[in-house]
């Protein structure tokens, strides 16, 4: 399904899934307008919309690292990277 470009399964559910985060966190928006800004503990205000951006960037740079100094297989480094979602939801 995906020959004509160079994509793969994994790369397919990993847009589904940002896409996904996007769709959800509209429809928070649309229930509960606003995002109630929170002032967290990186010292700046940040509304759902924020932590979401700031989760997957670095969710982004966890993985680019753990294959630098790791390589295959990403157990580990999905284990990482949830932590770090909740703690950004949590604490940012």
């Amino acid at each position: 399904m995906f020959d004509w470009m160079a994509w793969t399964w994994p790369t397919a559910f990993f847009f589904i899934f940002v896409f996904g985060c996007i769709g959800i966190m509209a429809i928070l928006e649309v229930i509960y307008p606003g995002g109630h800004p929170r002032h967290g503990i990186l010292g700046i205000d940040t509304t759902r919309g924020d932590r979401l951006f700031i989760w997957l960037l670095g969710s982004a740079f966890i993985f680019l690292a753990w294959l630098g100094f790791y390589g295959l297989p990403l157990w580990g480094c999905l284990a990482i990277q949830i932590g770090w979602g909740i703690f950004v939801f949590w604490k940012v």
